[in-house]
């Protein structure tokens, strides 16, 4: 729970925002010196406001971090939505709030640059300063690392600093056919610098489509008839490069003339946004931006979207996004009005806009592992796994319980949490079943869930103060409908599955409370649920069968004359195992709490019969 709020401050602000009409507007938090830190937009200010001042637990890290800076707020009545989204958007572009997503203006310019030196070398370049040829200025550092990568494949110039008048022996480029080897005199300076300057005009026409593949495949038979074998080979690589480097370009090719492409990745606490930019039909540009703090997706679009087109002079008619897109109306209309063509978003279900979505949420997955330094799968699970469900936000902390027992004997239960994709077993819990004495996975479901929230409210075990993203269950739909009426009478609102086994007791299905939900076609999902429950189920099962261990070991003292179930516990406690309890002498066994010197004379005389 937030230290905020129990002040003083924040009941004043609660009770100001209570006051506040049901009207659209805009929002404007500031600090204690004045300063504004937050802009936001509502459809009803009233709803809106209060939402901040009122229990944090729902709240991010970041959104109570600025809430315990609010000192006071003001506010603008408007007469839409649609004019709070530009009042707001004009608000934050005058002030730069410290809470509101601020994207890094990406208007530079790149250069690729031709060194200025005996051997020349093409390079990536943020300048045109210093010596040697600049081509540019190009608006995309996508596009310029992009061309410079395809002019090195296709003419194999090399990317290393080496000094090529003192011969070396090859990199692994040479030896897998990326480079023709001027570090060990493979290639003449003459040839090299042709290459350099079939390079140069690649570079300047554009791209692949440029070079004709006829004239290169005469030129290849014209050497190999003049016996030129090496020069022959050298146009058979090119021609292949060329081929390799067009299919690459037709994978990223689309149907529409112009379409941008965004999607997410979340994990714990930081976000990252893709944008796939595609002008005449292909792809010209990306971008990606990390953000913090905000991994709810629509409130997330919510702000991006108008802190990335604010600025933006060319906006597409289409617009693929990976969210729903009923929550986008209003943003529509604005870039409708101010690119002054209708302005559609697109959730693709299927197909090549689907292929594409999916390219660009695993770029975003990919960017987002590196800056995490998660692997990009465990990210794909959790953003798989939380679309699937239909989860407002990646389940980042995911808790699951399974049930064990005997015929009802030694009843148990696991709880196991999955922190960001991976087992985190410092907050692994088990059970004891207490209320009923038999075989019930419901009640004892039940009694799990409700002991587990009782510690929550109480905020003293730091391993239950963590409110989960999902909750799973091993089981089907009666442990859904058994849990549901817990979490309602302590007022938790998170999401609650089951996880179905088929007959060979592998996973199957995800359950509902009606239905099941099949999960083997995401396979990074499934992955994940599988671990999950394999991972609770062995937790369970161990926790069963120690006691289990333990009962028995314990039936074997309670044969001693004098020896009951509290005094076996009790040797067992105090020695760790039978094996121990039989090398021990009298002494040491009198010495254990509660045995007596008898008690001790008839253990050591039972297993140490003559």
């Amino acid at each position: 729970m937030n230290q905020c709020e129990n002040s003083e401050k924040l009941k004043q602000l609660k009770a100001k925002a209570n006051r506040l009409p049901l009207d659209p507007g805009v929002y404007i938090m500031k600090n204690k010196n004045g300063e504004i830190i937050y802009i936001g937009k509502a459809k009803a200010l009233k709803n809106r406001v209060t939402q901040y001042f009122g229990s944090g637990n729902n709240h991010t890290q970041k959104v109570r971090k600025m809430v315990c800076n609010v000192e006071n707020f003001e506010y603008i009545i408007c007469d839409s939505e649609f004019e709070a989204l530009i009042l707001e958007n004009s608000l934050i572009k005058q002030n730069q709030p410290k809470y509101n997503i601020l994207l890094k203006d990406d208007k530079g310019y790149f250069y690729i640059k031709i060194t200025d030196e005996k051997w020349q070398r093409i390079e990536c370049s943020k300048n045109n300063k210093g010596k040697g040829e600049f081509i540019g200025p190009y608006n995309s550092g996508y596009i310029v690392k992009e061309t410079v990568e395809q002019a090195r494949k296709i003419f194999k110039l090399p990317d290393c600093n080496r000094n090529f008048d003192i011969k070396s022996r090859p990199c692994l480029n040479f030896h897998i056919g990326l480079c023709d080897g001027p570090c060990c005199n493979k290639i003449s300076f003459n040839e090299y610098c042709d290459n350099i300057n079939s390079a140069k005009e690649f570079i300047k026409n554009g791209d692949t489509q440029s070079i004709s593949l006829e004239v290169l495949t005469q030129k290849m038979n014209q050497a190999a008839e003049n016996l030129q074998f090496e020069a022959a080979a050298r146009l058979r690589d090119r021609i292949n490069a060329i081929k390799k480097i067009r299919e690459k370009q037709k994978v990223v090719s689309i149907n529409y003339k112009e379409q941008d492409v965004i999607a997410t990745a979340c994990f714990s606490q930081i976000s990252c946004v893709e944008v796939l930019i595609f002008r005449n039909y292909r792809l010209t540009d990306k971008k990606h931006y990390f953000i913090d703090g905000i991994t709810d997706k629509a409130e997330l679009y919510d702000e991006f979207l108008q802190r990335y087109y604010g600025d933006k002079d060319s906006i597409p008619q289409r617009i693929l996004i990976d969210c729903d897109t009923e929550k986008f109306s209003v943003i529509s209309d604005w870039l409708s009005e101010k690119s002054g063509h209708k302005v559609n978003f697109i959730n693709p279900k299927q197909g090549e806009s689907k292929r594409i979505l999916d390219m660009c949420l695993n770029n975003a997955a990919q960017n987002l592992s590196e800056k995490t330094e998660r692997t990009s799968r465990e990210m794909t699970a959790l953003t798989e796994l939380g679309k699937l469900l239909g989860l407002s936000k990646i389940p980042s902390y995911i808790e699951a319980y399974d049930i064990s027992n005997t015929a009802g004997d030694n009843n148990v239960a696991g709880m196991v949490v999955f922190k960001d994709g991976r087992p985190y077993k410092r907050a692994y819990k088990r059970f004891k079943i207490k209320s009923f004495i038999g075989q019930d996975d419901y009640r004892s479901m039940t009694e799990v869930l409700r002991r587990r929230f009782d510690e929550y409210k109480k905020g003293q075990d730091k391993g239950f103060k963590t409110l989960p993203d999902l909750i799973l269950l091993d089981g089907a739909k009666g442990q859904i409908s058994a849990v549901l009426p817990v979490l309602e009478e302590y007022g938790i609102d998170v999401a609650v599955f089951g996880m179905v086994k088929d007959s060979k007791h592998r996973t199957r299905a995800i359950a509902t409370s009606n239905s099941d939900i099949e999960i083997k076609s995401n396979r990074q999902a499934f992955s994940l649920v599988t671990s999950i429950q394999d991972e609770v189920h062995r937790f369970a099962i161990s926790y069963h069968k120690k006691l289990q261990s333990k009962k028995l070991l314990s039936r074997e003292l309670t044969e001693i004359n004098g020896i009951g179930d509290k005094k076996a516990n009790f040797l067992l406690k105090s020695f760790g195992s039978l094996k121990k309890i039989k090398a021990a002498s009298i002494p040491e066994l009198a010495s254990v709490k509660g045995i007596t010197q008898q008690n001790a004379k008839d253990v050591f005389e039972y297993f140490n019969k003559l």
